[in-house]
This record gives structure tokens, sequence and C-alpha cells, in this order.
């Protein structure tokens, strides 16, 4: 069989398309980020908005954005180490880490908006779906769509418990609640008391009680951030209530203090006018004269004439 050497000639090269940088290095998806930016013609200057959910190794990052020609503009962000300011101080890529910061994202993009009190959701977690309806007088419920990045979309994932919490913070999201933790295939309904247990942290008191009395070294040494926190498989339910009463209670975003900028440093040498070159020669003559009187002053006396 004969060898045929492929080649590549400048041809080739001078039609060769590189893809965009985001596809190259495997960050986004266009083909689905198009559908998602895509607005009808018809609506002008109507941005179309995303919720979009991402997950870091130790942060969850919630944020509702819309597409111009000059870039993605971000106009409401939520992220998960904000919640301890809340009471939640670990296991804050969990999912009722990940429901409470929808939550917080949805409270705190309705009260920049004055939607807050038109909108309140569901103010205690139930576990069944909710859907904002829209309020007979005054605006229409803020809508976005989910947005979830390279995330797989299997059913139970955590990226469906941040919108789980935007929901019942009051936003209108399109869905289906067969991603929802307890959707049953075959029965085709949603267990709601298996979600409301996910919100409220019932995997994660089960899992402490097994572990607490299979193995209770690997427990301590396991949940040892949990257990310094003062967090035990019982009280968790109750813990995970308050940071979402705490969240409805006051959703702004905490603002940094701003110190006073400090002097600046200089590293080049200014240089002088002329006066100041001027006066800095007349201080230095005045300073060499002195140093000659003083020199006179400390000398020695000439010795007397002899007589001859």
């Amino acid at each position: 069989m004969a060898y045929v050497k492929v080649s590549l000639s400048s041809a080739y090269f001078s039609r060769y398309q590189v893809k965009y940088k985001r596809r190259r290095q495997g960050k986004t998806d266009y083909r689905a980020r198009l559908r998602l930016c895509g607005q009808d013609k018809n609506k002008y200057n109507t941005p179309k908005y995303r919720l979009c959910v991402r997950f870091t190794n130790s942060d969850i990052v919630a944020q509702v954005i819309y597409a111009t020609i000059a870039g993605d503009i971000c106009i409401c962000a939520a992220y998960a180490h904000e919640l301890p300011r809340y009471g939640l101080s670990v296991g804050l890529t969990n999912w009722s880490a990940g429901y409470a910061v929808g939550l917080l994202l949805a409270r705190r993009l309705l009260t920049k908006y004055n939607l807050a009190e038109l909108y309140t959701g569901v103010k205690e977690a139930t576990g069944e779906d909710y859907e904002v309806e829209e309020a007979e007088e005054g605006p229409r419920p803020f809508t976005a769509l989910l947005d979830t990045g390279l995330k797989r979309t299997s059913t139970g994932s955590k990226v469906f418990a941040v919108l789980k919490g935007a929901l019942d913070g009051g936003l209108s999201v399109p869905h289906s609640e067969k991603r929802f933790v307890g959707y049953n295939k075959e029965d085709k309904k949603l267990d709601s008391e298996m979600l409301r247990k996910y919100i409220l942290g019932g995997h994660i008191s089960e899992y402490m009680e097994s572990m607490q009395e299979d193995e209770p070294e690997k427990y301590e040494k396991h949940f040892a951030r949990f257990i310094k926190a003062g967090m035990e498989p019982g009280t968790m339910g109750d813990m995970y209530k308050k940071v979402h009463a705490a969240i409805r209670a006051d959703p702004s975003p905490k603002q940094k203090e701003r110190k006073a900028p400090g002097e600046k440093k200089k590293w080049k040498q200014v240089p002088l006018t002329y006066d100041e070159r001027k006066d800095k020669l007349k201080e230095r003559l005045a300073k060499t004269a002195e140093g000659d009187m003083e020199e006179l002053a400390g000398a020695r006396p000439l010795p007397e004439a002899v007589a001859l």
C-alpha cells in the first residue's frame, strides 16, 4: 500500500478560520449562548436576561446578566462566600447552600428594582414547585433564563438548587420540575418532602448521623469544621431556616469600607526650577565661605620673625 503524504498548502491556511478564544479554551458553548442571548428583532433594545450559575471548588456564583455588543453586563450577583454573614459559615458548596445563594440573588435583585414587596415568593421552603404569578397592578415579574454553562444538567444537580432558590425568592424562570431532587420518573411526580429535606440540609444530617454511629473517629475528622461551628445533625434544619429568614430581612450587599488614599511616592527626582537652583547655589557658596573663615580662624599663628 502506497503511503500518501498529507500536505497542507498555503491555500488551506488562507481559508482556515480560528475558533473563538473561549471555544479553544473549552469555556463557552457558543451554540447554547446564541440561543440564550438572541432576542426577537421586534423587541427594540430589550435585553434578554440570563441567570448564570457557576461552581468552583470553594464557592457558588450566581449572576443575572444580559448581553450587549460591547460585552456582557451584570446587573446583580450573589456568592456563597457571603453566606457567613447570614449565619452559614461551613458547607458553602452543597445543595442547601446553592438554594440559599439563589434565594439571596432573587431577593437582592427584586429589592434593587423595587419589586420585593410585590413579589415575595415562598416565605418558608415547602419543597413544592412554585411559579410566580403576575400581579394585577404593577410591573410584571422579573424573568430570566437559566444559563448553566458547561455543567451537566442531570436530575438533582446543584445548579437546580440555585434555580429553586431563585424561584422561591420571586423570580420567574422557565423550568420543569423533572430536574429537581425527588422527581420520580415512573410516577412522574415530584416528592416535595424529599426536596424540602435537601433544602434544609436533611441529607447532610442523615450522613452525619450514620457516620457518627459507624465511624466516630472518621466523623470527628470529616466534619471537624461543622463540629467547630456548633452544627449538629439535629439542629441543621432550624439553622437553615434562620439563614433564609436573615436573607429575606436584609439581602442588600455589604458595602466595603473605603480608606483614604495614601500619599503617592515619588521615585524620580523632581527637576528644580531656575530660581530654586539659584537659591541652592547661594546656600552652597555661603556654606563654603563660612568653612573658609573657620579654617582661617583655627589655623596656627605664623612664627615671629627671627632677629638677625
